[in-house]
């Protein structure tokens, strides 16, 4: 389970980070593609993270039910 935490983790911080710099360059260019892309980038990051949390909470259930 360590190996997906790490994975997940990548996955979501380096989608927010992505949304960051998109929105960085939205914030010095005002082009409104960057801000687009910032968004989708946003909402990715956002269904990573709510993804692997419901496997945590899921997986700790059936763990739980499994050795009962």
């Amino acid at each position: 389970m360590t190996i997906f935490r790490w994975i997940m983790g990548v996955w979501v911080f380096g989608l927010g980070g992505l949304s960051v710099i998109c929105f960085a360059v939205y914030m010095s260019s005002g082009i409104d593609l960057w801000v687009d892309r910032a968004r989708k980038f946003r909402r990715l990051a956002w269904a990573a993270a709510l993804f692997w949390f419901n496997l945590e909470i899921w997986g700790r259930v059936l763990w739980i039910i499994i050795h009962w």
